[in-house]
């Protein structure tokens, strides 16, 4: 069942001169979550999926704020490995859960919650500063037309090939405005992707048949804020905007609920 779809005015698709000051993007007024319209599907189950450079542990400021609003909620381990992998690990979660369920995903997870969100248990989908591909795009070329992100040269590959963040890119451009102990022991915690997941194409966009919710993070240094406005209106996403980083659902963890229990057509999140 498709909702009409709301953006948030004065979206610009490319780069604003202003992004280059001092590498941060330009503040925009926040998107109050409660202009956000509530899903029509009531859902009884929230899945979350972690992206690049963390584990399931990312979500766990989120995790109470669902589960008080009366949904069951489960956090997928995402391998890291192969497109292929993260799909069979998220169905398995999935299936587990009693239906209808909203599927949330951050970061390099858009990808994934694209692929599975065609499943008939889920009800919606939301994108947390994150990926949204359309079917067997190349992303990374879609994404070089956006300046490249400071946490791109903090990228260290071993030897075996697969990639995690150095210590200074993570602290500074991965948990920015995350308290500097909280944020270390997110880096101690770090997932290791193998270097080609990020490139891998998805067969189809679940984001063209399902309603979908998603957030920009307007101090984003992990992926370009401009490209994330981009994949939001293109999907034509009911949207927020946080003026805090990639990691909103730490920095931000209630006002991530709230719009998740948007899309899980939750009231008074």
């Amino acid at each position: 069942m498709e909702l009409s779809r709301r953006t948030f005015a004065g979206l610009a698709v490319g780069t604003a001169v202003a992004a280059a000051v001092a590498g941060r993007a330009p503040a925009r007024a926040e998107t109050p979550v409660d202009d956000i319209p509530l899903a029509q599907t009531r859902a009884r189950s929230v899945v979350l999926v972690h992206g690049l450079y963390a584990d399931g542990s990312s979500w766990i400021d989120v995790v109470p704020h669902l589960q008080n609003a009366g949904l069951s909620v489960a956090v997928v381990q995402n391998p890291l490995t192969t497109l292929a992998d993260a799909v069979a690990e998220t169905r398995r979660v999935l299936a587990l859960q009693p239906g209808p369920t909203v599927l949330a995903g951050h970061s390099w997870s858009g990808t994934l919650i694209s692929e599975v969100g065609v499943d008939p248990a889920v009800s919606a989908l939301v994108y947390i500063a994150a990926r949204a591909p359309d079917a067997g795009e190349d992303f990374p070329a879609l994404a070089k037309r956006y300046p490249t992100p400071p946490a791109s040269a903090g990228v260290v590959v071993t030897p075996d090939g697969y990639a995690q963040l150095s210590e200074p890119a993570f602290l500074t451009d991965f948990a920015g405005f995350v308290p500097p102990e909280r944020a270390r022991a997110l880096y101690a915690v770090q997932g290791r992707n193998r270097v080609t997941l990020p490139s891998e194409r998805t067969t189809v966009a679940a984001w063209r048949e399902k309603p979908s919710w998603y957030q920009v993070s307007a101090q984003d240094r992990t992926i370009d804020p401009d490209l994330e406005r981009f994949l939001a209106h293109r999907m034509g996403a009911h949207t927020i905007e946080l003026d805090t980083s990639h990691l909103s659902l730490i920095t931000e963890p209630g006002r991530v609920a709230q719009l998740i229990l948007a899309a899980a057509g939750v009231p008074g999140g």
